[in-house]
């Protein structure tokens, strides 16, 4: 009698103890940080990496009437690209494949970083006044 209320005992001890181990673990999922994607046209840097003076500021006039929001542009410390490359800083954002079209370039990288500030950031290369000129079919009003 003895044996069997200690054994009984012990068995019920033993699956109060296993249910509570399985009841308390829980499976943990692996949860990928993603950028947040935003919903606005992008803020674009532009910087002047062909040496050609005046470069940066007609390319920033060129993305503004194509609907891109320029938020700073200048001289880059290389002078010497022959194409103009894009960079995006934030891969999420929506806006980086019309940026590329308006761009005529598939010179598209990606480097993230938590730090940027800007959606994209534009290199300008020698080959700059081939994007900013109209396409055939269409015509420059000024």
């Amino acid at each position: 009698m003895f044996f069997r209320t200690h054994f009984s005992f012990f068995a019920v001890v033993a699956v109060v103890v296993t249910s509570l181990c399985l009841c308390g673990c829980k499976e943990e999922k692996v949860v990928e940080e993603k950028q947040p994607v935003r919903h606005y046209k992008g803020d674009i840097e532009v910087l002047n990496s062909c040496g050609m003076q005046g470069a940066a500021a007609k390319m920033r006039a060129y993305l503004r009437e194509n609907g891109f929001d320029v938020v700073s542009y200048r001289n880059d410390r290389l002078q010497n690209y022959d194409e103009t490359i894009l960079v995006l800083r934030n891969p999420e954002w929506e806006g980086a494949k019309a940026l590329a079209k308006a761009l005529k370039t598939e010179n598209v990288m990606t480097v993230f970083s938590k730090r940027a500030v800007v959606d994209a950031s534009v290199y300008i290369g020698k080959d700059f006044e081939q994007i900013i000129k109209p396409d055939q079919g269409e015509t420059d009003d000024n």
